[in-house]
């Protein structure tokens, strides 16, 4: 089995999820940079949508209006 982390502050911290015995002899290996997170800017970013909490129902069409305050577009613009 293997498990996957990251090093904070001078600790390995494993993924969400992974449970180990206390006291259990592990081995540590980096991982080669072009092995890392290979996922797609979209891919990345798809993880992110739906997470803004609370917006308006035509935010998407009408963000310039939200963000800039021009006139909104009428549905079907």
């Amino acid at each position: 089995m293997e498990y996957r982390g990251r090093v904070k502050g001078g600790v390995v911290v494993l993924e969400a999820g992974a449970s180990l015995p206390e006291g259990l002899e592990v081995r540590v290996a980096p991982v080669p940079a072009d092995e890392q997170d290979r996922r797609t800017i979209w891919e990345k970013l798809r993880a992110l949508a739906g997470s803004a909490p609370d917006l308006p129902p035509d935010a998407a069409p009408n963000h310039d209006h939200y963000l800039y305050g021009t006139p909104k577009r009428e549905p079907g613009e």
